[in-house]
């Protein structure tokens, strides 16, 4: 059993969402900034770094410029990592909400890795 805990983080983003979408579902938009070589096959991602052994993850459900969320394959059976477009309701500002697990003492580091992978893609969207 996992001791792992569902953590969330929010960033104000300035794109439409369909372009957004793009950028958190397909291997093109991923390599962009998520991971260095990023491939899918039948449903499965295959995520590379630094030239090192491919991580893969599945599509486990999606609704284009809404969400998608995927289950690395090695993971515990109710943990995933969601990408979710989400808007302000006084602002209609469209807002990044990543959803991912972590150990209780690994949170701080995960988030700290997201933010600076998030950064990377607010530079490819000109943000």
């Amino acid at each position: 059993m996992s001791k792992k805990q569902l953590f969330t983080l929010e960033f104000p983003v300035r794109c439409s969402p369909t372009i957004l979408f793009e950028f958190l579902s397909t291997p093109a938009g991923l390599q962009e900034w998520f991971a260095d070589k990023v491939d899918e096959w039948e449903g499965v991602y295959s995520f590379s770094w630094n030239g090192g052994t491919p991580d893969k993850a599945k599509i486990l459900d999606q609704e284009e410029d809404k969400f998608i969320r995927f289950k690395w394959l090695h993971s515990e059976k109710n943990e995933y990592f969601e990408f979710r477009i989400a808007k302000t309701e006084i602002s209609n500002q469209t807002i990044l909400v990543i959803a991912d697990f972590a150990e209780k003492n690994e949170i701080k580091d995960q988030s700290q890795l997201w933010s600076s992978q998030v950064k990377d893609l607010f530079h490819r969207l000109g943000n």
